[in-house]
């Protein structure tokens, strides 16, 4: 790997990590996370939606709600055993 390409690969990461929500069903209300994600999308061409557990299900709601609004297309979801990603734009 050149020096140019892990300098590439550091600041993709770091922009995922500037436009990534982390939810959580117990911390935020539901719509706090729906307005959080608005914004973002106004700053960043896509963000990410993340939840662990029982948070998987407001994730989805969240992804779901962005969609039929018409604020995102879904780009791609990554389900593990108890852990989620969207990546929406």
């Amino acid at each position: 790997m050149t020096m140019a390409s892990i300098t590439a690969e550091q600041t993709n990461t770091e922009i995922m990590k500037k436009n990534r929500i982390q939810v959580s069903n117990t911390k935020k209300p539901l719509f706090f996370y729906v307005n959080l994600a608005k914004r973002y999308l106004q700053q960043h061409a896509e963000i990410e939606l993340s939840a662990l557990g029982m948070a998987i299900t407001t994730v989805v709601t969240i992804a779901e709600i962005l969609k039929n609004n018409g604020f995102v297309n879904e780009k791609s979801k990554l389900k593990k055993k108890k852990k989620t990603h969207f990546l929406l734009s």
